[in-house]
């Protein structure tokens, strides 16, 4: 398949610290992949968005949507990339009205195109942080009773999110792609906090919308009926002769 989402890594009692990814394959069926403890690949099985990867995985069995997989992570291989040229035939066909119209196919995982979209950010409080920072600490000990130990994470000191509309009506999701938090940190690196934040803004209240942009979201197993955002897509808007590869 290839790579959709990375979604934002979260400390787990078994895994230490997973990161939930999901795309679709050549015949676009959605999958999703789940333990991936991400920064413990390398390698040929270090990924990022638009690789194609191959992958051993069986049925979970405490998740019944029908996108899950529970992979064999020393079976993934990276076996190159999805050229932008034709990323728009690949993926226009799925992209469905809203969540609810996914929901309704029996989707747990969907592309939607999003209308009068707002990024929109606000700084988390230092108790919030420190919540984060130490679930990460936690994971990251755990980790090392199973494998190697990992820097901890650092907690984005802003929660970033979107308020759009799509067929069902206005939505406000909190972001939970990994990088655009990773955009920040770069960003911040480079400049400053401030300009980061500009940056950010101007790319996604601008830049994306007016050159095409899609949000991958995905239900939550134990909660079906809630959706959230998992990966902001830059994808053009089709035009006639691009629809099949």
């Amino acid at each position: 398949m290839v790579i959709l989402v990375k979604a934002l890594p979260q400390p787990s009692k078994t895994y230490g610290e997973t990161v939930c990814c999901a795309g679709v394959t050549a015949n676009r069926q959605w999958k999703r992949l789940f333990p991936v403890r991400f920064r413990h690949l390398k390698g040929e099985s270090s990924f990022k968005r638009w690789d194609w990867v191959a992958f051993g995985f069986r049925r979970p069995t405490s998740d019944t949507r029908a996108e899950s997989c529970h992979i064999h992570e020393d079976s993934i291989v990276v076996d190159g990339s999805l050229p932008e040229r034709e990323r728009v035939a690949l993926l226009t066909p799925m992209i469905v009205g809203s969540g609810k119209e996914a929901a309704e196919r029996g989707q747990s995982l969907a592309l939607v195109r999003p209308r009068n979209t707002r990024f929109i950010y606000k700084r988390k409080t230092a108790v919030e942080i420190e919540e984060e920072r130490e679930a990460y600490r936690h994971a990251a000990r755990q980790a090392l009773l199973f494998d190697k130990e990992l820097a901890e994470l650092e907690p984005s000191p802003f929660e970033f999110r979107f308020q759009f509309e799509d067929d069902s009506g206005k939505h406000d999701y909190q972001n939970g792609d990994w990088e655009a938090h990773a955009m920040f940190w770069r960003q911040r690196q480079r400049t400053s906090e401030a300009d980061a934040l500009r940056w950010m803004a101007d790319i996604f209240n601008d830049e994306y919308p007016r050159a095409g942009m899609a949000f991958a979201i995905g239900n939550q197993a134990k909660r079906p009926q809630t959706w959230q955002l998992l990966g902001v897509i830059r994808l053009d808007v089709a035009t006639q002769g691009e629809f099949a590869l």
